[in-house]
């Protein structure tokens, strides 16, 4: 009877060992997970999250011009094609699926105001139909993104990755150039320098805020410039506008390019 029971305390330890170590196992597994896996809305990796730029951002007011066609006259995606539209590598889900990466080379087709490419959204309005055109003096219209600058050109490393323009120019952007961050005013290109030290990869959140004549721009919740600004025929813009081309950068080829991933975009208007 002894025997009998030792032998069961044997068994009964034995299984309470395996069932310690199968929790700890569990709790190491869940930790690891919490540690590596993306957090809030840049958690994407569901199914059929990782095939076309909007599932990742709301594009139902957007279109997308694109560094490829033909000379002046760019490829445009509208919608109802932009909401199942991709094209690697130009525009498309990023590697990690945790936003949309927008790659403009310096061989790339440009519009015929420009002589830069560009892979980047245009506002629209009416999902889409008509092109956004609003007033700096009446209402507010905001525009918050959060970004990050992935790949600069060779020689003129600069790459504009969000702006405001109106009905003849760009108002204000905010343009890298190496590792100095700006925001323009109008043809001033170095009107704040926001940051010295920016790192290619670095994701920071920058705002627009347009009321009463003036346009307030904030880098990471911080007011970084107010500008004075009447014009009219506004609208927001995103994407990667690579400040450089084949007469300003070498090589002349598709590996050299500007790149921007955006990982949120939302506009308002009230």
């Amino acid at each position: 009877m002894a025997s009998d029971e030792k032998r069961d305390r044997k068994v009964y330890l034995s299984m309470r060992r395996i069932r310690t170590v199968g929790i700890a196992a569990l709790a190491t597994t869940a930790a690891l997970g919490a540690l590596t896996a993306p957090a809030g809305a840049e958690a994407r990796t569901r199914a059929g999250d990782c095939d076309y730029p909007a599932q990742q951002l709301d594009l139902t007011d957007w279109k997308e011009t694109l560094p490829t066609g033909s000379s002046g006259s760019p490829t445009e995606i509208k919608q109802p094609a932009l909401s199942t539209y991709a094209v690697d590598p130009w525009f498309t889900v990023n590697p990690a699926c945790t936003g949309v990466q927008f790659r403009a080379a310096v061989n790339g087709v440009t519009t015929s105001g420009s002589s830069y490419p560009r892979s980047e959204l245009r506002e629209m309005a009416d999902n889409g139909s008509s092109n956004a055109s609003w007033s700096a003096t009446s209402g507010t219209h905001t525009m918050v993104f959060r970004e990050a600058f992935k790949h600069l050109p060779n020689d003129k490393s600069e790459v504009v990755g969000a702006q405001i323009h109106d009905d003849s120019d760009d108002v204000t952007v905010f343009r890298l150039e190496g590792s100095n961050l700006y925001v323009t005013k109008g043809d001033d290109s170095h009107y704040r320098l926001v940051t010295d030290s920016y790192a290619l990869n670095t994701v920071y959140e920058g705002k627009f805020v347009v009321s009463d004549g003036q346009i307030k721009v904030y880098y990471n919740g911080t007011l970084e410039a107010t500008i004075a600004h009447t014009g009219g025929g506004n609208y927001f813009k995103a994407g990667a506008y690579t400040q450089a081309n084949c007469d300003k950068s070498a090589p002349c080829s598709d590996s050299n390019y500007g790149e921007v991933h955006i990982y949120k975009l939302d506009v308002t208007h009230a």
